[in-house]
């Protein structure tokens, strides 16, 4: 995603509903709570949560019920449920398709794990990253050199933290030790030229929002320093996830506000249901179902009606496929010119 300033004036009727860039800015607010969680548990708490909380969050089924994919099949019910939509993109999705069939289906069989794993780490981070700065973009103003320089030192750093964290029971202490290593030196970049950069940004504001980003960089990579893994991928999870989340709300209440125009919007009007909780409600409740029993149930019908199991046909297959399509989609949909943009517009 990517902001260029529309003004609450400049909305038609139709677009009653604006993002606040201050309430993006806001969310950031993740930052030093987690780290004062972090000092207090140091101080007082023994260290409680450092030995209490995951070590990786997708061990904690909760975390993912609220976290990663609410909001990536909120993306895809905004996706299929507009015809015209899919008509749009259907050759880009078809394409797509095939692609993430051919190679996480035929290239499994050559290519080993963890190169796989890399890769598609790699693809989560600047998806992460590349919307959180793309969002920023608009309120900095950065030229296009600057905007580069400071989303790939990110997402480079990023991907140690995140290699770190998920890979590090398969990690020797050599090789955990140039992970720090390298992320040092890359979070000193990213400082340095944010330094550098921040002399282009006209505002206060923008200023906040460029070390926002940096910032959500650089907390990541000092609680993993301090084993505090959960906290670590809690921090850019949340905000990203959040401005998602702010983004198809405002999205659907504009399109929708007047004349619901799909199924889901239709029976929450026959419910009475504010067109504000729909999205995030029908996301929230499908991610439960999928994650907590989408396994269980395909195991139990392949075994009736085929005499077969199928092990995590929806937490690996069904949301790891949505989640590479909503990595892929989200690079196009939200560019100016969209029609998803039709129905965005900004406000301070």
């Amino acid at each position: 995603m990517s902001a260029q300033t529309i003004m609450a004036h400049d909305l038609t009727d139709g677009r009653k509903l604006t993002v606040s860039f201050k309430l993006l800015l806001g969310l950031y607010a993740i930052i030093p709570l987690c780290l004062a969680l972090q000092l207090f548990d140091g101080w007082f708490w023994q260290n409680f949560l450092r030995e209490n909380l995951p070590n990786r969050p997708t061990h904690f089924l909760l975390f993912q019920i609220l976290f990663g994919t609410p909001h990536i099949i909120a993306s895809t019910l905004l996706l299929v449920g507009n015809t015209a939509y899919l008509k749009l993109y259907q050759r880009k999705l078809t394409i797509m398709t095939v692609a993430i069939a051919i190679v996480f289906g035929v290239g499994s069989l050559f290519v080993p794990y963890r190169v796989f794993y890399v890769l598609v780490a790699g693809w989560t981070v600047f998806h992460v990253l590349k919307q959180q700065h793309g969002v920023g973009r608009g309120v900095c103003q950065l030229p296009t050199w600057a905007f580069y320089l400071l989303l790939w030192l990110s997402v480079a750093a990023g991907l140690f933290v995140y290699i770190g964290i998920f890979l590090k029971n398969s990690l020797d202490a050599q090789q955990t030790e140039w992970i720090k290593e390298i992320t040092l030196f890359l979070c000193l970049g990213l400082v340095l030229s944010g330094i550098y950069c921040q002399r282009y940004v006209s505002t206060t504001f923008g200023k906040w929002f460029l070390w926002g980003n940096i910032f959500l960089v650089l907390s990541s990579f000092y609680l993993y320093l301090q084993q505090y893994y959960f906290l670590a991928i809690l921090v850019p999870r949340l905000v990203h996830d959040a401005t998602a989340f702010i983004f198809y709300v405002t999205h659907d209440y504009n399109k929708h506000y007047h004349h619901p125009q799909n199924f889901m919007y239709r029976c929450a009007a026959r419910c009475r249901m504010h067109i504000f909780f729909v999205l995030p409600v029908c996301s929230f409740i499908l991610a439960f179902v999928l994650q907590a029993y989408g396994d269980q149930i395909v195991e139990v019908l392949t075994k009736y009606l085929f005499d077969i199991e199928i092990h995590k046909a929806i937490t690996l297959g069904l949301l790891g496929y949505l989640a590479l399509m909503h990595y892929y989609t989200e690079a196009f949909t939200w560019k100016q010119g969209s029609p998803y943009r039709q129905f965005i517009g900004f406000s301070k």
